[in-house]
């Protein structure tokens, strides 16, 4: 008969793969796994690859050098095993209804995607660093690999057996599906790895495929960064013209990609659209500078430089708010008449598109290029 009154091991006594692990997961990670810490050999020809087909566009995440995001020993000599966690954060299981309303009321608003509510990698560097501590208590080196370019962790992630790639290039973590960070502990020490990687859970399904606004899935796993709403909010430049429709109220990031993912829709998952989702966009064309960067330094933005924010701004603002809404007009047109270029152009569509070609009048500096060739080009389709 079984010994019902086997003492359970302490966390000292497990092999240190599991301690590790435990802490982890104690720390907040969802998912831990253990992966060998070898040159992804092949990930560096795919990055290489789109990177020569132009796929990556100005992207600079591990493709910046290819060579060194996906060789983990560089980061750490003797560099054995890299341990990868998985930080979860508020699923949006839903898409949200009422484009550019806020929950609550008030003015237009633009919607942020959910890791961007929070400092979420804070919070994963947190758990990692745990992890690390611990393993340096046992004498081992390790260094944190986080939201850098030292390490392609989505590949790293799949070696560790924690989630498989699913079309739209996110890891598919079981029953937390891709509403996850992502980062890893290098180490010297030597754990056991994973025997396989996570099977693929996507099977026949391509609703990231279809459900992309701008196709920029443009084969299982290959997403044309040119194309990408998420990556377009934070490059640098003019916003395709295109694509600036299809943006909708979308001022950094987008989710469709994940929203409309059967295992992102996980049983008792709460759709957790909130207030930390939206920004009051006319609140964000009114602020300064220094309080734009001061509110949203957080995000990724080109060069630092809050004139794309304020781009992003009036195209959302452009897409969702009433043309006859007085601070709506008042935004614009002092938009006009910013000194950057860069933002009077966007301001220009923002007109056209609300179809108030009336205001075109307060344009300042018509003749800066940018600000001509929005002029001269075809008008939106109004809305």
């Amino acid at each position: 008969m079984p010994d019902h009154h086997v003492r359970p091991q302490t966390l000292a006594e497990q092999p240190l793969a599991e301690q590790v692990a435990a802490v982890g997961r104690s720390a907040g990670l969802v998912a831990v796994g253990v992966a060998r810490a070898e040159p992804f050999d092949d990930v560096r020809v795919i990055l290489e690859d789109r990177r020569a087909a132009g796929l990556s566009a100005d992207m600079q995440f591990t493709y910046r050098n290819p060579a060194r995001s996906s060789d983990p020993t560089r980061a750490l000599d003797g560099a054995r095993t890299l341990v990868v966690g998985a930080w979860p954060y508020p699923a949006r299981i839903d898409p949200p209804t009422g484009a550019g309303a806020a929950p609550g009321g008030g003015g237009p608003a633009g919607r942020v995607a959910r890791y961007a509510t929070a400092d979420h990698y804070g919070q994963l560097r947190g758990a990692l660093d745990a992890m690390a501590t611990h393993l340096r208590s046992h004498g081992h080196s390790a260094v944190v690999l986080a939201d850098d370019n030292a390490l392609v962790d989505r590949a790293a992630a799949h070696r560790a057996g924690i989630g498989w790639f699913g079309k739209n290039a996110n890891i598919l973590v079981p029953g937390h599906g891709s509403w996850v960070v992502l980062g890893a502990v290098l180490t010297d020490a030597d754990l056991p790895v994973a025997d396989q990687p996570e099977p693929d859970g996507c099977g026949s399904c391509r609703r990231c495929v279809d459900g992309c606004p701008t196709a920029a899935i443009v084969a299982p796993g290959v997403v044309d960064a040119r194309r990408c709403l998420a990556w377009l909010v934070q490059a640098p430049g003019v916003f395709p013209a295109e694509f600036r429709v299809a943006l909708g109220d979308r001022i950094y990031g987008c989710d469709d990609c994940q929203e409309v993912c059967p295992p992102n829709r996980r049983p008792g998952a709460v759709n957790a659209v909130g207030p930390d989702g939206w920004v009051d966009l006319l609140e964000m064309l009114g602020a300064s500078d220094d309080e734009l960067l001061g509110r949203h330094g957080r995000w990724y933005i080109a060069k630092r430089d809050p004139v794309y924010l304020r781009r992003n701004a009036l195209i959302a603002l452009a897409n969702v708010a009433s043309p006859d809404d007085p601070a709506v007009v008042e935004a614009i047109t002092e938009h006009l008449a910013h000194d950057q270029p860069l933002v009077r152009a966007h301001a220009v569509w923002a007109a056209r598109r609300l179809n108030r070609d009336d205001l075109l009048v307060h344009v300042t500096g018509a003749d800066d290029p940018l600000v001509a060739a929005e002029l001269a080009s075809q008008p939106p389709a109004p809305r």
